[in-house]
């Protein structure tokens, strides 16, 4: 009687949740109006966005599942919201996918697609989608226990638009660790077996499985190693092959949270090799995926066809620090642009770059090109049909020969609105350091982790290569093709109205610039 009662409760709250969801949603018209609201970047509707999740391909389609609170723009039980695209670029948003029940609201995880049915769920003719994610058990957290986060899966077979759980779910019981979660899993084509790897306070944590159901611990991975000023999330771990040879490496992703190295969320990786058993890395110290305060809890998407052969990942653009209250009304966090992921390597170091798609190419629309100007002190930029809103920016930097002795320190762009705000994005060639400086944005928005100037060490030679998209309330800086990323969420009280170059005292050479709109 008590199994029945629950069951109608259950299904009470899954249709209430579910009208919730649907009375908040928000019209494409008023998105496109929305103050903050971004026009290219994936946001939900309406309400709480956190982690992307179990994102997969599948018969045409790119799935983005997220951490998703329908009632509230502020963190609340979590479900798995859903959305769909087939270019990357442009996304069609679904019905949730996976709501809370009995055993815990819905954490992180992945999803893949059981092409041999291991599972049994499916068949060879229609492989079921699989999605294994952790529950959390908000009564074994108030208790005080420590084993309140477990692994479970739930599976589509059509398509990823209808769910069932597993009747014997959580299949990864929790060995009494306190976090304990974020299961990410691939196929391990060489021993034929599921990998999973999992966070387990601040390290990683390897199993193994036939069958997605019942697994086997393989593996811990670092304990001294890597950056361990927080608690470790999202963990990812994937071969891939170093850019013009033949030669595959294996990449482990983790989030940390605190850690980053501007303060607050960030995501490290290690490069190494995987024998299926364990990860070994070429060095001990890890490097950052991206160096600005908004890039974190990323990972890849599954089953990308072996015809495409990329590594593509996407990642929640907002900080724990002030994720939930940044100056958004209807709706809280985007995702940063889907990126291509390579391995290169230079000077015996392996290294990776983040770019963004091929796909989001088709957007642009380019409005004007300079080639060949020396400035100094500040040079506007004029006559330029441009919405600073929603564009990107591609500039070429060559400073001048001894320009440190003739004082030039920092050069790069400025741009400012009608309420005299400013973005500053450049180069300190004293300090070495790629910034960005949004101190002076949004001056209502006074959070002292929001209003920074975050920088990154890097190198240059001769000239210097920025990529930077803008839109609405983001920025993305991709520095020579990649080698450098910097993700910032901005607040500006109105659109950017203006734009200009800038450098300290010293000339510098613009050796090209394009300016596109994106549509």
């Amino acid at each position: 009687m008590k199994n029945k009662i629950a069951c109608v409760i259950a299904a009470f709250l899954i249709v209430f949740l579910h009208m919730s969801c649907k009375n908040t949603e928000t019209s494409k018209e008023v998105i496109e109006t929305e103050k903050f609201r971004p026009q290219f970047h994936f946001t939900p509707e309406a309400n709480w966005m956190n982690d992307p999740n179990g994102m997969v391909y599948y018969d045409g389609e790119y799935h983005l599942f997220y951490q998703y609170y329908p009632d509230s723009t502020v963190w609340g039980p979590m479900h798995w919201g859903h959305a769909v695209s087939n270019d990357l670029v442009h996304w069609d948003h679904l019905p949730i996918a996976l709501y809370p029940d009995s055993l815990g609201y819905i954490f992180s995880g992945s999803a893949v697609i059981d092409w041999q049915n291991t599972t049994g769920f499916g068949s060879k003719d229609n492989p079921p989608m699989v999605a294994i994610y952790t529950y959390h058990n908000m009564d074994g957290e108030r208790a005080g226990r420590n084993n309140y986060q477990y692994q479970a899966l739930a599976y589509s077979l059509d398509k990823g638009r209808t769910w069932t759980k597993y009747k014997n779910n959580p299949v990864l019981p929790n060995p009494g660790i306190k976090d304990f979660r974020d299961p990410k899993v691939i196929w391990h084509e060489e021993s034929e077996k599921w990998i999973m790897i999992l966070a387990a306070g601040d390290i990683a944590k390897i199993y193994s499985s036939k069958d997605l159901k019942s697994w086997s611990f393989e593996s811990d991975f670092g304990k001294g190693i890597g950056a361990h000023g927080g608690v470790w999330e999202c963990p990812d771990l994937f071969p891939i092959q170093v850019k013009g040879t033949k030669d595959k490496k294996w990449i482990m992703l983790v989030s940390i949270n605190p850690g980053g190295p501007n303060g607050g969320s960030a995501t490290q990786y290690f490069v190494g090799d995987f024998d299926g058993k364990t990860f070994t890395p070429e060095k001990n110290e890890s490097d950052w995926l991206d160096y600005g305060k908004d890039n974190y809890a990323g990972v890849t998407w599954s089953d990308i066809p072996k015809e495409d052969g990329r590594k593509l990942f996407i990642g929640w653009m907002s900080n724990w620090i002030y994720a939930q209250t940044v100056p958004t009304e209807k709706w809280r966090s985007a995702m940063t642009l889907p990126r291509e992921i390579q391995l290169v390597k230079e000077d015996d170091q392996y290294k990776l770059t983040t770019f963004p798609v091929k796909e989001f190419e088709d957007s642009k629309v380019l409005k004007m090109q300079i080639n060949k100007m020396l400035f100094s002190g500040k040079s506007d930029i004029n006559n330029i049909d441009l919405d600073l809103s929603s564009c990107e920016l591609n500039f070429v930097f060559k400073p001048q020969k001894g320009s440190l002795n003739g004082h030039t320190t920092a050069f790069g762009l400025l741009l400012k609105n009608d309420a005299d705000e400013e973005l500053k994005i450049g180069y300190n060639m004293l300090s070495k350091q790629v910034f960005i400086d949004r101190t002076k944005i949004n001056t209502q928005f006074t959070d002292s982790n929001y209003l920074s100037e975050d920088v990154a060490q890097y190198s240059i030679g001769e000239e210097i290569k920025m990529k930077i998209i803008i839109d609405a309330s983001s920025v993305e800086v991709f520095v020579d093709e990649g080698k450098l990323a910097m993700t910032n969420i901005v607040f500006p009280e109105s659109p950017f109205s203006e734009l200009s170059l800038f450098s300290s005292l010293g000339s510098v050479e613009l050796e090209s610039a394009m300016f596109f709109n994106v549509e």
